[in-house]
């Protein structure tokens, strides 16, 4: 975590602690440094203006000590640097450089060296010099010249008596006759400057204790409503509407706490319509879907009874011809019974009667399969009502009744159909409908001497995948534009002429394979023909909704909606 995400972290109250804290540290730091400086420049200034007034006072009175070489009285003279604390050395030196008297130790051999020295010094006989030696001492060196004054009368000037000028007649030069050396040490300065800097340190960080004690409370005291504020404002945000905030002020934190339970006071009025409203709706909705699911339910039977209506006359031309030779081979076996009673005819012609009599079973059976399966397909049925049915088998069904209308309209049907597909969980009244409408619509989009070819296939499971079963309708017809491949499974559209087409029955379909989960697929080529596939899922997934729980139920769990 970088340091500007560990910030954004912090608490409020603990960043204007240390945002007001720091600026206040930085200010007193820089503050005392300042002032610590200025006292410490005071100090050495006012040690060197004390030095340079006693070394020059010391070198008006030593000029007649040089003149004389007297060093009893240059003694006398440098024995009051005694009672100055600061006082390290001093000495007394004739124009020759030559000591005339000295007072204190001093080394000044090479090995001492000078590690700093500043200040004005143009001439080497008068200024000072800071410095400090190899074991940290500090001094301060100060040179003054000893001047001697003389005062000359002119020649011109010497037997003047009266009216005498003395500022013509006296003319006054001075002489450097020798130089003061003064060594002072800046212990004692070092020592007040130390204690100046610890009493300030001492009373900077004092105040500094007391200023963020004083800072942390009142900041304590402002940002408390805040914290209340964010609290309430987490509970409410979990859900929680009734809490509110309880701040006894007049100022704008006291106002946002007035609003603040205001908007809470809202949110709940709101949520309680909502909930109301909510039940209100879960119950239209309910009634809407029944009434839905009613509806879908005639327009399927409504859907049937037309196909049924267009089946009917091809189903009486299929039942005609089988009932037509059972008819004729009853009669005729009647006959040879007759005659075979009165002549006892051979056991070949008993044989016969045993092959017709068989022939009529085949054929009675044949119209028995007809009916049954027009009776399946014309009952009403729901998506639930679900069994194993094998799908080449629905084919067969279907095949059964629609292809003598085909045979009508000099159609071919043709069925490619793979062997040992897997049993699927499947409505097959629903499913048989779904194929009668694909091969009818085929039918009327198909032109005479053509082919209709009804195929399945098996996709098998690959991982996740539980593998299909498709059905496919494959017509030579005049194909499907594509402006209106969009539309044909939308309900009531129909390209047929008026009074031909309901516009319902592809909807139908597609809602019946949606039930089943699976879906349909449509190819097609502009004069070439039309192609549906039926796409079937072999662990099928029941979709049904619970009206009561709003559930959605299927093969593998209850998941919530």
């Amino acid at each position: 975590m970088s340091i500007f995400e560990r910030l954004h972290s912090i608490r409020l109250q603990t960043k204007f602690v240390l945002s007001v804290s720091t600026m206040l540290i930085a200010s007193m730091v820089v503050t005392s440094g300042f002032m610590i400086q200025r006292q410490a420049e005071g100090f050495h200034r006012e040690l060197t203006t004390s030095g340079e007034t006693m070394i020059r006072i010391l070198a008006v009175n030593a000029e007649s000590g040089v003149i004389f070489e007297s060093k009893y009285e240059l003694d006398e003279l440098v024995d009051v640097l005694h009672g100055f604390e600061a006082f390290k050395y001093a000495s007394v030196h004739n124009l020759d450089g030559t000591i005339l008297t000295s007072l204190g130790v001093w080394d000044d051999s090479p090995s001492t060296e000078l590690k700093m020295y500043s200040l004005n010094r143009s001439d080497p006989a008068d200024g000072h010099l800071y410095l400090t030696l190899e074991n940290g001492s500090e001094y301060v060196e100060l040179w003054a010249p000893v001047v001697s004054r003389k005062e000359s009368l002119s020649r011109e000037t010497l037997g003047v008596t009266a009216g005498f000028n003395p500022s013509t007649g006296y003319q006054a030069s001075t002489e450097v006759i020798g130089s003061i050396r003064l060594i002072l040490s800046l212990q004692s300065v070092n020592e007040a400057i130390s204690s100046a800097r610890n009493t300030a340190i001492m009373t900077t960080l004092m105040v500094l204790i007391l200023a963020i004690l004083m800072l942390t409370f009142l900041i304590r005291v402002i940002t408390k409503p805040v914290s209340m504020l964010v609290e309430v404002t987490d509970k409410v945000a979990h859900g929680d509407l009734s809490q509110t905030v309880n701040i006894n002020q007049k100022d704008e934190i006291g106002h946002l706490a007035n609003t603040f339970n205001k908007m809470i006071e809202s949110l709940r009025q709101s949520r309680n319509e909502i909930e109301e409203y909510n039940r209100n709706l879960e119950e239209k909705i309910i009634d809407r879907t029944i009434a839905l699911e009613e509806a879908q339910s005639q327009l399927i039977q409504s859907e049937k009874m037309g196909a049924i209506g267009q089946l009917a006359a091809g189903v009486a031309h299929e039942l005609n011809n089988p009932l037509g030779g059972i008819l004729g081979y009853a009669q005729f076996a009647l006959e040879k019974m007759h005659k075979s009673t009165k002549e006892h005819g051979p056991r070949k012609e008993i044989e016969g009667y045993v092959r017709y009599i068989t022939y009529i079973e085949t054929q009675a059976r044949r119209c028995k399969a007809i009916v049954q399966n027009l009776l399946r397909f014309s009952r009403s049925s729901h998506a639930a009502d679900v069994e194993d049915i094998n799908p080449n088998q629905v084919v067969d069904d279907t095949v059964t009744f629609v292809e003598h209308q085909l045979h009508m309209n000099q159609i071919t049907l043709k069925r490619d159909l793979t062997s040992k597909l897997p049993m699927i969980q499947a409505n097959g009244g629903q499913l048989q409908q779904v194929l009668t409408n694909l091969i009818i619509n085929a039918m009327h989009a198909s032109a005479p001497d053509t082919e209709i070819t009804v195929a399945t296939n098996f996709s098998p499971a690959v991982g996740e995948f539980g593998g299909t079963v498709e059905m496919k309708v494959i017509d030579q017809g005049h194909g499907i534009p594509p402006e209106t491949l969009k539309k044909i499974f939308e309900p009531f559209f129909t390209t047929k002429e008026v009074g031909k087409g309901t516009g319902l029955g592809l909807s139908l379909s597609y809602g019946i394979i949606a039930d089943h989960g699976g879906e349909i697929r449509v190819d097609s080529v502009v004069g070439e023909g039309t192609t549906f596939t039926v796409i079937l899922p072999v662990q099928r997934s029941i979709v049904d909704t619970d009206k009561t729980t709003g559930k959605i139920f299927t093969s593998v769990g209850t998941e919530e909606i």
